[in-house]
């Protein structure tokens, strides 16, 4: 999970700054120390680390935070306000051409950083925003690259150019743009190649790319795993070529998050993206609010609610059925599996539990009663039912249990638990009628576009 690592430790911190009732100043530098070392671990950049506490001293060691009615909560919420600031503020959108103009837009990256996933995802989320999206596969060294743009393009139903391997990256471009006039497209993305490591050669092309095609949009792919590494490589990238935006890849493997800190910092570039997963929802727009929001543990509701509304595909009157259903008790192992279903498209009960307020601290303590391969082999029991015994529960006998448990392949005691807990959900959703929504149905089942949850 991202920024694990430093979302603990920042929230220790501010767990002791929180048992005091006035602080001193001796309080708060103390404070501040820790939060150093922690950002320092987080493989923040040290300039950065600096001077961002600098910053936060100056604005805590103050008569009116010091004689405040909770000086503890004044000071996260300086270390709030300072971290969004860090990270650039707003959020920035990509720069489209005005009317039927065609936006090209140019991907850069090292070679391994996710940068042709990435670019796939990016025209995903252009075209649900009423773009029409081209992706132009410019990376003619890579073995398979070309192959793997028109795999990932079809995943994401966005059209792909293409002409070999045989032509110039340059010429590639160039033809794209034509194509683009001729069927209608607004959006043009060019995939570039990328190499092991910055070279003169990867960056004299895209410079020719620039020279010989309009590119309105220069956006860079690096691996947050990095850690300083990718902001360097935005460093030099931005320095060679000049880019309008970074986007962070496999943020969900990185448990430091010192990227995503120190690249808007370093390099004035703001960050658009992050990926998040290997799903199309999984890369999220960049909110510095929201982010600094899940370090300090104070949860992502906005984000949660987004990645519902995008990924959960169920009709308004389905779901309002389901609400009347659940207040009624007549929750089903057919409901069950779809609760699954869609709680794993929004990334795993883990993901969305860490987006929620109070969570973040608690997430190490749950991990061990979150067990995601207990859940798989719960949906391999209800794939084992039949028809009737999922929409029908009551109906469960002995000799039905021990032939699901030989089809799940499963002991018979594990099928009995997991029916024993089954029939314990079914009585607390028909005694907790409020958290499913009341009458408008937007409480805990109905409030994220239909999505439902089993517990």
């Amino acid at each position: 999970m991202a920024f694990e690592g430093l979302a603990d430790k920042l929230q220790n911190v501010f767990k002791n700054l929180r048992s005091k009732g006035l602080l001193t100043e001796d309080d708060v530098k103390v404070a501040l120390k820790e939060v150093k070392m922690a950002l320092l671990e987080a493989d923040v950049n040290f300039k950065v680390v600096k001077q961002f506490v600098k910053s936060v001293e100056e604005r805590a060691v103050g008569q009116d935070v010091l004689r405040g009615l909770n000086p503890g909560q004044m000071v996260i919420k300086i270390v709030n306000e300072e971290m969004i600031s860090l990270m650039g503020s707003e959020t920035t959108e990509i720069k489209f051409q005005p009317g039927k103009s065609i936006t090209t837009i140019l991907m850069c990256g090292l070679q391994g950083a996710g940068k042709t996933t990435a670019t796939a995802k990016l025209a995903g989320k252009l075209l649900l925003k009423g773009k029409k999206p081209l992706l132009v596969a410019c990376d003619v060294y890579r073995p398979a690259a070309i192959k793997q743009l028109m795999v990932n393009g079809e995943k994401v139903g966005v059209d792909v150019f293409s002409m070999g391997d045989q032509h110039s990256p340059i010429d590639i471009a160039k033809a794209s743009i034509e194509h683009a006039k001729k069927n209608g497209h607004n959006v043009v993305i060019l995939d570039t190649a990328g190499r092991l490591h910055i070279d003169e050669d990867m960056m004299n092309e895209l410079i020719q790319i620039k020279n010989n095609v309009e590119v309105h949009q220069s956006l860079l792919v690096v691996d947050a795993m990095t850690g300083q590494d990718a902001v360097n490589v935005a460093s030099d990238f931005n320095e060679r070529i000049g880019i309008d935006g970074v986007i962070l890849s496999k943020m969900d493997g990185d448990t430091r998050g010192g990227a995503a800190l120190s690249v808007k910092a370093v390099t004035g570039c703001p960050i658009l993206y992050v990926g998040m997963g290997e799903k199309l929802a999984d890369l999220e727009q960049f909110y510095p609010d929201r982010m600094a929001n899940r370090i300090l543990g104070m949860g992502d509701v906005l984000t949660l609610i987004e990645k519902a509304q995008e990924s959960v595909d169920i009709d308004e009157e389905q779901g309002k059925d389901m609400i009347k259903r659940l207040k009624k008790g007549k929750f089903d192992y057919n409901d069950y599996l779809e609760s699954m279903k869609q709680m794993r498209k929004l990334g795993g009960l883990s993901s969305i539990l860490g987006m929620l307020p109070g969570m973040g601290a608690k997430m190490s303590d749950l991990e061990g009663a979150i067990d995601e391969k207990e859940i798989a082999r719960n949906e391999a029991i209800i794939l084992s039912m039949t028809k009737e015994e999922r929409s029908n529960p009551k109906i469960m006998s002995l000799p039905r249990k021990g032939r699901i448990a030989k089809g799940a392949g499963v002991d018979i005691a594990y099928v009995n638990k997991f029916v024993k807990q089954f029939e314990q959900t079914q009585k607390m959703m028909k005694q907790m009628p409020g958290m499913m929504g009341g009458k408008k149905g937007r409480g805990l089942f109905g409030g994220f576009g239909g999505m439902k949850f089993p517990f």
